[in-house]
């Protein structure tokens, strides 16, 4: 991988990890295009450390309220009497889901899911229920009326994130809406759900990395990419909590509708191969 690969991938993953159109899916779909070799959910999964580096600068001040709303509920053996504490208990429940689903089925999600079919259909797939989210969502509600069961659903949700095409952001957006949260604060609650999956599944990948021999990994690449993913994530975010607070998901369901339709299209004329 050159450098200038490694910036054009660091530059979508940054920008497609936090839009509901999924960064694995383009991970793996705009190298194969360009006939680059696919940088593999490894790779992904460490650049992913850039976005979450954006995600720590962007809610810095809200993590270290939680955090230590947290800390001082189990020093004062209660736990959850501070709704900030509370929510630090429901981010931590909600990712349960995804770690242990992560491990079970790691080398599917590694291997037989990176199918560009899969990709293509999770991308229509997801953007349909989208969209049924945003029918029947009644959008009335902030992060602060999250629930047990909202974490629950949201964080197995969030599990569908591990099929390339799905996106965090967007299965843990739409569990948020079918909980009936506004818009922006089910965006606002989905990046601070990705903090604990991204940052194991990121440094478990960056650890197996380590051990490779050192010729077989671009250092430079990876933490070039990884670097530019954190000042394109930063933006991504900003940008989105901005549109959702006005607009709907619905350029973005379009959007994943055109693209999986154009994917599978060109998979079948045998111009793309899986």
């Amino acid at each position: 991988m050159d450098i200038l690969q490694s910036i054009i991938l660091g530059l979508i993953q940054g920008l497609t990890e936090f839009l509901p159109i999924s960064s694995t899916a383009h991970l793996r779909v705009i190298p194969a295009l360009l006939g680059w070799q696919d940088p593999g959910a490894a790779f992904s999964a460490v650049v992913q450390l850039g976005t979450l580096a954006a995600v720590l600068v962007y809610f810095f001040k809200d993590l270290v309220e939680i955090a230590v709303a947290w800390g001082r509920g189990l020093l004062a053996r209660r736990p959850f009497a501070d709704p900030k504490a509370k929510i630090a208990w429901i981010l931590i429940f909600g990712t349960l889901p995804i770690g242990v689903v992560g491990l079970l089925f790691q080398d599917s999600i590694e291997t037989t899911l990176r199918s560009l079919w899969v990709v293509a259909l999770a991308l229509i797939g997801l953007a349909l229920l989208l969209a049924f989210s945003e029918a029947v969502g009644k959008k009335h509600r902030t992060q602060s009326q999250i629930g047990w069961r909202d974490g629950l659903m949201i964080g197995l949700a969030q599990t569908l994130a591990l099929i390339p095409g799905a996106s965090r952001s967007g299965v843990t957006i739409t569990a948020g809406l079918f909980a009936g949260l506004n818009r922006a604060d089910a965006a606002r609650f989905s990046f601070l759900l990705s903090v604990p999956a991204v940052a194991a599944s990121g440094l478990y990948e960056a650890l197996k990395l380590a051990r490779l021999e050192l010729g077989q990994v671009s250092w430079l690449a990876v933490g070039l990419a990884t670097s530019v993913a954190a000042v394109s994530g930063y933006l991504a975010i900003a940008g989105l909590i901005r549109f959702l607070q006005k607009r709907s998901t619905l350029v973005f369901i379009v959007y994943r509708i055109l693209l999986g339709g154009c994917l599978i299209g060109l998979l079948a004329s045998g111009q793309l191969v899986s």
